[in-house]
């Protein structure tokens, strides 16, 4: 059930969205260990977004995964930070990533909870 949002102000192009999105599954899949069928992507541009008073093209990130190990999370904020930079070209100083690990009834899928 790993769940990876990302709200950026960051231009891009339509041709491009599956790609970025495309990525990033198989991306966090891959650091998580967990099956990519289960990983979900949600990509929300935002156009008014605002960091350190600036406007500059910005980030907000939520990891949530069940058993999200939380002695990863800096391996994880590189990972995730590098595979904005790359897609979006968005330097990891203005990049902010919430990590979290609900408990499994608190978190449902196909008409049931984990």
């Amino acid at each position: 059930m790993p769940t990876l949002i990302i709200k950026t102000n960051a231009p891009i192009e339509t041709t491009a969205t599956e790609s970025i999105i495309k990525r990033a599954s198989a991306r966090v899949a891959e650091l998580l260990g967990k099956p990519e069928r289960y990983v979900m992507v949600i990509l929300e541009p935002t156009p008014t977004m605002c960091f350190g008073g600036e406007t500059t093209p910005l980030a907000f990130l939520e990891l949530k995964s069940l058993g999200l190990p939380e002695d990863r999370t800096s391996a994880l904020s590189a990972a995730l930070c590098e595979l904005l930079h790359e897609t979006l070209e968005i330097p990891s100083s203005r990049v902010y990533i919430e990590f979290a690990s609900p408990p499994r009834h608190l978190f449902g899928f196909d008409g049931r909870t984990f």
